[in-house]
């Protein structure tokens, strides 16, 4: 066994008996690159990658390919989930060197982490115009050993290409003129056919769909932007990237019509799409939005969730070595499950057909009905049968690890979502997994940890959390506020929002470094920019602090936010798909905040706000916290304040509304 058996990630334990003598990343294997003058092999992955375990198989498996690696190199292995400030400095070598990018990652660089070969997936024989593993283990070597100057050159373009910044902060905010231009390239890039954005690949990208609700909101109705969103939703739930017996949604769809999926399911794919859908349902009332967003909850209360409370990180694409095979099924197999009387109608609800849609069996989907179809009565009894039966197959291997950025995510839609269906589970579940992470993932000194796993031992936190740590955490606990009228989330949101700006704040440029002042050099200090698979820290943070300051009167955190917006304003409506989150904010500092103020526990009152879609809303109730917002403020009333100035307070929820109308005065 290598040096990989104690970490708290499952990837890099599923390597731990590779022949491969494996480093975990860190100051050690770089020195032992140093002291025996080798290069390091970094290869980076996630333990729900298919080429990573592919890759695993072929070559890390293999002894003749290990003591190659071995002799020549030191070899360190990387869960880009745990490490993504390790996985951004090498991605993005990846894509400037070769023009793409992926999983897994391999990166050959020299002793002190300075990259000269990039790639992907090597396989373990010469195809497809790619080398073997092995030949390029010699290819490589042979450099090493002959053009040290050469390689070393290579190295330090890279290192500069890594460190250079066209971003140097701006001046101005974005305006509402952007937000138009923004909207309208979101339409543009919409797929008219089959909903979603562009061609295959084809992800959820709910952060634009989200964007796209918020603007129909503000101006009081955008039809046409709410029918990109409306469309893009019916098309991902009918299709094959949502699971139509457990619930949950994988995390892409191979093609444009969302049929086949890259089977892995993501915690933070479940957060993102069930905000979505949640907002969606509040704005357009439709059933089946509220039908969606309880299967994800449910999906991930049920399957995702620790003893702790707290949320596993995701879900493999494979089961028993082949990708996929969990979820699909043969129409033999569902007739011997529901009976031949009820099987006519199953299987044509769920498209399953002799020759199946995948490998010869059938992913269930929903693509050739409508959207309002009305389910036969056969349906939901059916559903718990094949779900029952499925339960009993292999189940595709869990990444049980907690990262803090994805658990408050999910935190911050289960509180929203909790209030917002009047589901007090849902509220209580994201207050349990919260407590679990203010006693688990922070070091004895207060620093917030990214990384813990349980275990007999009562678990271990591990990795310094990084910039989108805290501040997801800064949004979880301002939504748990909101949900819960309790004035301690608010104390540990201003807590994490002032760790956030001490450990992470660029002072010189504006903006936040992924890792903090206090952590271990890499060759490159970036910042996490771009919306991608989750949104970006600083507009996560943007977000988070324009509301926490609405909510404490705190002028440094709006300012900080605004900083944020106006070092990226520049590129944000020219680029909505990459910085949709960001946008979200800009939307805040545009229209400005509602502060709505209810003191004590007028519930009425209190659910008028809680069960609308107000994204330039924030909510004080219950308990007080130091805040000018609560300042004189008399019980069984509600006050909306904005910009140091309140109207008159109401005391019915009808009045309550009119306050918050898009036409209403400033």
């Amino acid at each position: 066994m290598n040096r990989l058996g104690a970490e708290t990630s499952p990837y890099l334990r599923q390597h731990a008996d590779n022949p491969v003598d494996w480093w975990p990343w860190g100051p050690e294997a770089l020195a032992e690159a140093a002291r025996l003058d080798r290069p390091l092999l970094v290869s980076i992955g996630y333990s729900a990658c298919h080429w990573c375990h592919v890759m695993a198989h072929e070559s890390f498996e293999d002894p003749a390919t290990a003591a190659v690696m071995n002799e020549r190199f030191v070899n360190v292995k990387v869960d880009r989930e745990e490490r993504p400030d390790v996985d951004a400095v090498y991605m993005e070598a990846v894509q400037a060197m070769t023009g793409s990018g992926g999983w897994p990652l391999t990166a050959i660089c020299t002793p002190d982490g300075r990259p000269f070969f990039t790639g992907t997936y090597f396989p373990n024989e010469p195809s497809h115009g790619r080398p073997s593993f092995r030949q390029l283990l010699d290819a490589i070597h042979e450099a090493w050993t002959t053009q040290r100057a050469d390689l070393d050159q290579q190295a330090s373009r890279v290192t500069e290409h890594l460190n250079a910044s066209s971003l140097t902060g701006g001046q101005t905010l974005p305006t509402a003129a952007d937000l138009v231009t923004a909207r309208d390239g979101l339409v543009a890039q919409h797929d008219a056919t089959w909903g979603g954005f562009g061609g295959s690949p084809k992800f959820p990208q709910t952060m634009s769909l989200d964007l796209l609700l918020r603007h129909h909101a503000r101006i009081g109705g955008d039809p046409e932007a709410l029918a990109v969103v409306t469309r893009s939703l019916d098309a991902m739930a009918a299709g094959g990237i949502h699971d139509h017996l457990g619930g949950g949604f994988a995390r892409y769809s191979v093609d444009r019509q969302w049929l086949v999926p890259h089977f892995e399911k993501m915690l933070y794919d479940q957060a993102l799409l069930a905000r979505v859908f949640l907002h969606a349902w509040q704005v357009t009332g439709l059933p089946r939005y509220r039908a969606v967003l309880d299967d994800i909850v449910g999906y991930v209360l049920r399957d995702l969730r620790d003893p702790s409370g707290c949320f596993h990180a995701a879900e493999d694409a494979d089961s028993e070595g082949v990708e996929g095979k969990f979820y699909v099924w043969t129409d033999d197999e569902i007739r011997a499950v529901v009976g031949d009387d009820a099987a006519p109608a199953v299987l044509d609800w769920w498209g399953v057909g002799p020759g199946g849609n995948f490998e010869g069996a059938t992913i269930l989907n929903r693509l050739h009905g409508q959207p309002d179809d009305v389910e036969p009565p056969e349906i939901d009894d059916a559903r718990r049968r094949l779900l029952a039966v499925r339960e009993e197959r292999v189940h595709p291997g869990k990444d049980d690890k907690v990262l803090t950025e994805w658990n408050a995510l999910m935190i911050g839609v289960l509180a929203e979502a909790g209030a917002a269906t009047g589901t007090t589970a849902w509220v209580d579940a994201a207050v349990h997994a919260a407590e679990h992470l203010l006693s688990a993932l922070r070091s004895p000194d207060g620093r917030w940890l990214r990384s813990w796993q349980n275990g007999p031992d009562g678990g271990r936190a591990q990795h310094l959390a990084l910039a989108a740590d805290h501040a997801a955490l800064v949004e979880a606990f301002v939504h748990l506020a909101e949900a819960t009228g309790e004035a301690r989330w608010i104390a540990e949101g201003r807590a994490v929002a002032d760790a956030l700006l001490d450990t992470f704040w660029d002072d010189e440029a504006g903006g936040l470094f992924t890792a903090g002042h206090d952590a271990e050099p890499l060759v490159a200090r970036q910042k996490d920019l771009l919306d991608n698979a989750t949104p970006a820290a600083n507009s996560l943070a943007a977000v988070g602090l324009s509301r926490l300051g609405a909510l404490t009167g705190d002028a440094t955190y709006v300012e900080r936010a605004h900083q944020i917006l106006a070092l990226l304003a520049p590129t944000a409506a020219r680029h909505p798909g990459s910085l949709a989150h960001l946008l979200a904010a800009a939307d805040l500092a545009v229209h400005g905040i509602d502060e709505v103020v209810i003191p004590g526990r007028t519930t009425d009152l209190v659910e008028v706000i809680q069960r609308r879609y107000l994204p330039g809303a924030v909510l004080a109730w219950g308990e007080p916290y130091d805040s000018p917002l609560w300042e004189g403020r008399q019980e069984g009333l509600a006050y909306v304040c904005r910009d140091f100035a309140c109207r008159l307070p109401v005391s019915t929820g009808a009045e309550l509304l009119a306050q918050l109308t898009p036409a209403a005065d400033a």
